[in-house]
């Protein structure tokens, strides 16, 4: 049990160490991307619905 006791605190000191070295982005970075990703979401979906509601009609004339 000590074993694995000691195993734990080596572990969570190496976890440390390695989070030190992590190059963090800035918040300026952070906000950015999150931008960017929402935007590229949207144009993405109005794309998609786009293409669906032309599909749709294309489908509606073919049977109807």
């Amino acid at each position: 049990m000590m074993q694995r006791w000691q195993q734990l605190v080596q572990f969570l000191k190496e976890v440390r160490t390695e989070l030190k070295k992590v190059n963090w982005p800035l918040k300026k970075e952070v906000v950015g991307s999150t931008i960017v990703v929402i935007v590229s979401v949207f144009i993405l979906s109005f794309f998609l619905g786009a293409i669906d509601m032309t599909l749709q009609k294309l489908l509606t004339l073919m049977v109807g």
